[in-house]
């Protein structure tokens, strides 16, 4: 690999905007004390992210807590004919990365909120600090395509952060089977992204993170 872009990961310090890439995926901003502090959070389905994103975001001087989240069990159908199978203890649990309330989280909770809503900055730009940590949240392999995982909860989120990708100069196709999600494809966008996005974080394995 060459002279590393401006723009790469690991060409910029890390900083608490980078958190950005925690809202491009699943993660949501909350305001608090009439907009005095804010946080940020994701749930994610692998411990291994969990711990990888506490350290990146602890790389930024933001300290997280990892919390599990217990997903409500479902509700017997009392017209079926047999009983539902009872799933061994914490099957379908999941983690959630949590923020303190911090004032330096307010700008950015501001820019990504229209009332309750999430929404994407006009002016954003996903550059290597931002993509880093969107791919550690929720970005995968599929087949010979890189994909980011994006909110299914925001959809008005998902043409925004397109357009902000092929900004970046990583044109990408929307996704809506499986999950909404950006699919990046083809050996220069994919070199792009792994110069951008920088080296895996400890712990992050090669199915994960992207590469050329």
């Amino acid at each position: 690999m060459g002279q590393l872009s401006f723009f790469s990961a690991e060409a910029r310090r890390p900083c608490v905007a980078d958190l950005a890439g925690l809202l491009c995926g699943p993660g949501r901003a909350v305001g608090f004390a009439r907009g005095r502090a804010a946080r940020i959070s994701v749930c994610l389905d692998e411990r291994r992210r969990a711990i990888a994103l506490v350290a990146a975001l602890a790389e930024r001087d933001v300290q997280a807590r990892l919390e599990v989240v217990r997903r409500p069990a479902a509700v017997p159908d009392e017209t079926a004919d047999e009983p539902p199978a009872v799933p061994p203890p914490g099957l379908g649990d999941g983690l959630e990365v949590v923020t303190a309330y911090r004032t330096d989280l307010t700008g950015l909770a501001h820019q990504w909120l229209a009332g309750d809503a999430k929404v994407v900055p006009p002016d954003f730009t996903a550059h290597g600090g931002v993509l880093r940590l969107w791919a550690l949240v929720s970005g995968r392999w599929a087949e010979s395509a890189y994909v980011l995982g994006l909110d299914p909860d925001s959809p008005d989120t998902h043409e925004p952060l397109q357009k902000a990708l092929a900004a970046s100069g990583l044109p990408a196709t929307l996704l809506t089977a499986g999950g909404p999600a950006l699919r990046v494809v083809g050996r220069r966008r994919l070199e792009r992204l792994a110069e951008l996005v920088g080296r895996a974080p400890r712990g992050v394995g090669e199915r994960t993170w992207p590469a050329a």
